[in-house]
C-alpha cells in the first residue's frame, strides 16, 4: 500500500466489499429476484426491471474519455455529493480526524464532516481581498489529524478561482499527510484550465467534477471523482453499489453525444455573456450595492436591504438564495445566471 490508503480509515483499508449478483448482460438474468417484465411506461434502452451495472464501467470510461483521463483514476457517482461523502467516510476516524474548509464555501463539506463525526478546521477567505485564500493562515491551522482538505474552485457563493499554482504546491507539502480535494464544479464557466491534468503527477491531489451544471444535469445526478488509482480503488469499496442509476446513465451518453455537448459549449458561452452584462446592470438598481467578480455561473451581490430584496425578486417569480446571515457575507445574496429573458425580469425587479 501506498500513503494514499495508509491515511485512509484502517476500518475501510480491511473492508471487504459487497458481493453483488454477476454481471453479464449478454445472459437471462435469474439470479438478481428482478422483475422479468418492463413497466407499460419504462423507454430506456437497457429497461428499468433490471439492475443497472453495480459499477457501470462503460459509462466511466466514458467519462474517463470526456475528461482526458486514465479509466482507473475515475469514479462515477450520485454528484459530487456523493464523492464528499465517500471521502470523508473513508478517511475520516469518528472523533479523531479532521477536515479542513474554506468558509464562506459549499456547506455539503462541513455537513459531511459533521455526519461522520469528524473535527472542522475553518480558515475563513478575505472578505477585504475579494474573498482571496488565505494560504499562509491556512497552512498554520493544519493539524496533525487533517486528512482532507477541500477547496471549492470557483468558489460557491464567492465565485472566485484559486491560484493553481499555490493549490498544486499545498498538495505536494502535504503529501503523507492528507489530500486536497479541488471542487470544480463551476469550472466550465470560469477562463482556467481544470486540475484535472496536475492529477497524475500529484499524488495527494483529487478532483471533483459534475455534469449538473454546464451540462444541465443536475436532475441526472452524475458525478466523477478524478484521483490516483489507490485512491478510486479504497473509494469503490465504499460506495454502494448499482449507485447511477439506468436513467442517469442513458441521459449522460445522451448530452455527451458531439450535437449535444456542442449545444452545452454554446450555453456555458450565453451564461458568460449574461454573467457580465448582470455584473454590469445590477450595480445600477436600487437594491444592489455591490457585485463580486464571479467566474461561476452565479454572482453575489450585496443588498442594501436583504429582505426588501428577496421579496422583490419573489414577486416577480423568481428566486435567489439568501446568504445575508451566513459568517463572512455582509447583506449577501446570491443570483444564478439565467435566460436572458429571466435576467431582464431580475434587473426590472431590483429596479
Amino acid at each position: 500500500m501506498s500513503w494514499l490508503t495508509d491515511i485512509a480509515r484502517p476500518a475501510i483499508q480491511a473492508l471487504a466489499p459487497y458481493s453483488h449478483a454477476d454481471w453479464e448482460p449478454g445472459l437471462v438474468r435469474l439470479h438478481a429476484n428482478e422483475l422479468p417484465w418492463r413497466s407499460a411506461s419504462d423507454r430506456t434502452v437497457a429497461g428499468l426491471n433490471v439492475y443497472p451495472e453495480p459499477h457501470p464501467q462503460l459509462l466511466m470510461d466514458r467519462l474517463a474519455d470526456f475528461y482526458s483521463v486514465p479509466r482507473g483514476m475515475l469514479l462515477a457517482g450520485r454528484g459530487s455529493d456523493e464523492a464528499i461523502d465517500l471521502l470523508i467516510r473513508s478517511y475520516c476516524e469518528c472523533g479523531r480526524d479532521a477536515v479542513l474548509i474554506t468558509p464562506p464555501t459549499f456547506g455539503m463539506y462541513a455537513v459531511a464532516a459533521r455526519i461522520q463525526g469528524a473535527a472542522l478546521i475553518d480558515v475563513p477567505l478575505r472578505r477585504d481581498d475579494h474573498y482571496a485564500p488565505d494560504f499562509a493562515r491556512l497552512r498554520l491551522a493544519l493539524t496533525p489529524a487533517t486528512r482532507l482538505v477541500f477547496l471549492c474552485s470557483p468558489n460557491n457563493p464567492t465565485g472566485n478561482v484559486w491560484p493553481r499554482n499555490e493549490v498544486l504546491a499545498l498538495a505536494r507539502e502535504l503529501e503523507g499527510r492528507a489530500l486536497v480535494v479541488v471542487d470544480e464544479a463551476y469550472v466550465e464557466f470560469a477562463d482556467v484550465p481544470s486540475l484535472v491534468a496536475d492529477v497524475a503527477a500529484t499524488p495527494g491531489l483529487v478532483v471533483l467534477r459534475t455534469l449538473s451544471k454546464a451540462h444541465g444535469l443536475a436532475g441526472a445526478r452524475c458525478g466523477s471523482l478524478i484521483a490516483q488509482p489507490e485512491v478510486i480503488r479504497l473509494l469503490q469499496k465504499v460506495i454502494q453499489p448499482y449507485a447511477v442509476t439506468q436513467l442517469t446513465i442513458e441521459a449522460v451518453f445522451d448530452a455527451l453525444q458531439p450535437a449535444n455537448a456542442a449545444q452545452s459549449a454554446a450555453r456555458v458561452a450565453a451564461i458568460r455573456r449574461e454573467r457580465e452584462r448582470l455584473a454590469m446592470a445590477l450595480p445600477s438598481t436600487v437594491a444592489i450595492e455591490r457585485v463580486w467578480p464571479s467566474l461561476a455561473n452565479f454572482l453575489l451581490v450585496e443588498c442594501r436591504d436583504p429582505a426588501a430584496t428577496l421579496r422583490a425578486t419573489h414577486d416577480a417569480g423568481l428566486l435567489v438564495r439568501d446568504f445575508s446571515r451566513t459568517p463572512g457575507l455582509h447583506n449577501a445574496v446570491r443570483i444564478s445566471i439565467g435566460t436572458p429573458e429571466q435576467n431582464d425580469r431580475l434587473i426590472a425587479s431590483l429596479s
